[in-house]
């Protein structure tokens, strides 16, 4: 059995989601409307990640896999569900105009800090998965343009770039 999952952070990047979860598919791309992303999701490693917020009129692109139930708890895990992500269900449409169902994760509201920007191999990762789906340009410019700084761990953010089939 199957769930479906949507994906609008680092876990668009096929490579670093297959680390998580071997056994996906790809639904395909979809938007999650009057929502926008936001860097502002506290890491254990000092920077942010991405989080979706209440926003009228604003979209937030994403994309839509198919995850084995008997992985979830993997992704779960990755993604630090109860330790700062908690998993909601949100209806997106996808680029045919279909609306689906499917669970994603957000920040908890103890685990937000507005100050933060993410590291530049996370934004990389992020902007990446984007581009693999498709998503649109005009979106893609706008995560690019995000601001970010370098990870002090040169070492780290090697290693992550790496895991998403990324070069440092």
């Amino acid at each position: 059995m199957n769930i479906r999952y949507c994906a609008y952070g680092s876990n668009m990047c096929s490579a670093r989601l297959r680390r998580r979860v071997p056994n996906f598919a790809v639904v395909g791309r979809a938007v999650l409307a009057d929502h926008e992303l936001r860097f502002r999701k506290r890491s254990r490693d000092g920077s942010s990640k991405c989080d979706v917020v209440p926003a009228v009129g604003r979209v937030v692109h994403g994309v839509v896999f198919d995850v084995p139930w008997r992985e979830k708890s993997s992704l779960d895990a990755a993604e630090g569900l109860g330790q700062g992500y908690r998993e909601i269900c949100c209806s997106v449409t996808t680029a045919e105009g279909l609306a689906i169902e499917a669970f994603m994760y957000v920040a908890e509201p103890n685990a937000v800090d507005e100050s933060l920007v993410p590291y530049s191999w996370y934004k990389r990762i992020v902007v990446a998965g984007a581009c693999e789906h498709g998503v649109a340009t005009s979106y893609i410019a706008w995560l690019e343009e995000a601001p970010c700084h370098d990870d002090p761990d040169v070492k780290r953010a090697s290693c992550q770039l790496g895991g998403a089939g990324l070069r440092a």
